[in-house]
């Protein structure tokens, strides 16, 4: 697989190529908040706690709602909510199936979340490992732009996406998308405000902010829509 300079320069900025080769995991501790779960009757998340496998779409979301001992699973289309001790309570398959009309358009449970928070914490947190996968069609139309084609087996928020990097460092400035469980009308723009340093040297964007997409590509102000804070950010490797 070849690397476009613009794929090779994100990934030489958050780590290298060999740590994403051979990462493992990654653990992260969020806080978000917004529109986007008061129209959906949610909690906000704070300092909740996330593994997942950096290859696959597996995560694990701690506490996922109001209970503080449990935990919401991503396991490819399927998603399930555990206890402390890791019993299921319930699980839901292909459950991006139903997302398609009824109740959801107005409010979401543990299981809904757990399949949209997941999927989109393991979409951005494992971003380099993104760009390295054979079954993401990858094309850069200029410096600094990645356009992706995604797979159906992957979950995400949509099949086209758009990845916008500083030309100069790597680092992701803005992500593109639309939220299709949402709405086919949720075109959004995913802006990195800040990166951090973790205790082990490794530059991660600590700060993102969600607000709806203007016809020319550009964020609006308002309304936001999910404010994301990573606390902390780490990789495993093998």
């Amino acid at each position: 697989m070849k690397l476009s300079e613009t794929a090779e320069k994100a990934i030489a900025a958050y780590g290298g190529i060999g740590l994403w080769r051979n990462a493992v995991s990654v653990e992260t501790v969020v806080s978000a908040a917004g529109l986007a779960f008061t129209l959906k009757r949610r909690p906000a998340f704070d300092h909740a706690v996330m593994t997942m496998d950096a290859h696959r779409p597996f995560c694990r979301f701690t506490p996922i709602g109001r209970d503080p001992d449990i935990t919401g699973v991503l396991d490819g289309g399927d998603v399930r909510l555990e206890t402390a001790q890791g019993q299921v309570i319930s699980e839901r398959r292909s459950v991006r199936d139903y997302f398609k009309a009824g109740r959801r358009l107005f409010w979401w449970d543990d299981l809904d979340m757990s399949y949209f928070a997941n999927y989109a914490s393991w979409n951005y947190f494992t971003l380099p490992a993104l760009l390295l996968r054979e079954d993401i069609e990858w094309r850069e139309p200029e410096p600094g732009r990645l356009c992706a084609v995604f797979p159906a087996h992957i979950p995400t928020h949509s099949r086209e996406q758009q990845f916008r990097f500083d030309r100069n460092t790597g680092l992701l400035i803005q992500h593109d998308y639309t939220a299709d469980i949402i709405s086919p009308l949720a075109t959004a723009a995913n802006v990195v405000r800040q990166h951090s340093e973790n205790a082990d040297g490794l530059v991660y964007p600590s700060e993102r902010v969600v607000t709806p997409r203007s016809f020319r590509g550009n964020p609006l102000r308002k309304p936001v829509l999910i404010h994301l804070q990573i606390h902390d950010y780490r990789v495993k490797r093998k």
